[in-house]
């Protein structure tokens, strides 16, 4: 008998507490507390990162909320009110990335530190926090792939019955691309933990490596989905997107598109993977990126970030 797992934790009299949330949540303490260890290195208060923290995750929302309603926004312009409601679902990952990243920016530059020095610092909390938030995606039975056959995800994948049996959605199972993700989001984080420790690594080079590692996951994975954001584009780009994905043709299947063919995350992570590469070649060849990680960080303001 298959048991689906109740996407609903516990409630309080008329008000419900979701798994989704919690899981969140847990998501970002522990990458908050990552952060927190690494600052230590630096002599930065905790408090630091927990005012970044009330500041970065309002913004994530805006900015996750704000991209999915802009590339659909024919759903929304009728029904202007419904922008707001995002207890209905609808949020981009990319979009809260890049919320966040405009949040942090200003507060960190108002406490007077280099941008990259800070980013580098939370880009292993930013691929942790992605990695444990996307089991909210497995209690909700959302963000899945295309249709697989019970066989596959048994005896070809090996997963275990508790992730097989949530997989069944209506008597269909699916591609559990949540934990494709997240185990990519692992290896990254063990990639990082690495790379900071080693001493070519300039200042702001951990954090355009998790956006490229991210990147390069993201590309593959996102093929996979049913649920993506997606564009008419010309067919030369369609084209190279089904090139650059066909290695994956050996095991998996392109999920299903409600429309368009080209997804938006893809292009976007195409994109970035490239930006990464140029802009750490810039930035090294133009000498902007003298400092090394591990270098001391210092603010060019006196305030209570750093420990006495």
């Amino acid at each position: 008998m298959l048991l689906k797992l109740n996407p609903v934790a516990f409630s309080l009299g008329p008000i419900s507490v979701n798994w989704y949330g919690i899981i969140i949540g847990t998501g970002a303490l522990i990458g908050l507390l990552l952060a927190v260890q690494e600052g230590k290195r630096f002599k930065l208060n905790p408090d630091f990162f927990l005012d970044l923290l009330l500041i970065g995750v309002p913004a994530a929302i805006v900015g996750a909320r704000a991209y999915y309603v802009a590339f659909k926004w024919d759903d929304y312009k009728d029904n202007f009110l419904d922008v707001f409601k995002i207890w209905e679902g609808g949020i981009a990952i990319y979009g809260a990335l890049i919320g966040a990243v405009i949040g942090a920016f200003f507060y960190v530059r108002a406490k007077g530190y280099n941008f990259w020095r800070i980013a580098d610092i939370c880009a292993p909390s930013l691929i942790a926090g992605q990695m444990i938030g996307r089991w909210g995606n497995f209690m909700n039975q959302e963000a899945h792939g295309g249709p697989v056959t019970e066989e596959f995800l048994r005896n070809t994948l090996h997963l275990p019955n508790f992730i097989v049996n949530q997989m069944n959605i209506n008597g269909v199972y699916y591609h559990p691309t949540f934990l494709y993700e997240s185990l990519w989001n692992l290896a990254g984080l063990l990639l990082l933990f690495w790379l900071r420790r080693r001493s070519f690594m300039r200042a702001g080079e951990l954090f355009i490596s998790y956006l490229m590692w991210y990147s390069l996951g993201r590309f593959f994975i996102e093929a996979v989905r049913t649920d993506s954001l997606a564009f008419n584009g010309p067919e030369w780009l369609v084209s190279l997107i089904n090139i650059l994905w066909s290695p994956m043709n050996l095991l998996f299947e392109q999920g299903a598109m409600a429309y368009g063919n080209v997804r938006i995350s893809q292009l976007l992570a195409i994109l970035l993977i490239i930006a990464g590469f140029v802009l750490i070649f810039y930035r090294r060849k133009a000498k902007l990126a003298e400092v090394r990680y591990s270098d001391p960080i210092e603010s060019s303001k006196p305030q209570s970030a750093v420990q006495s």
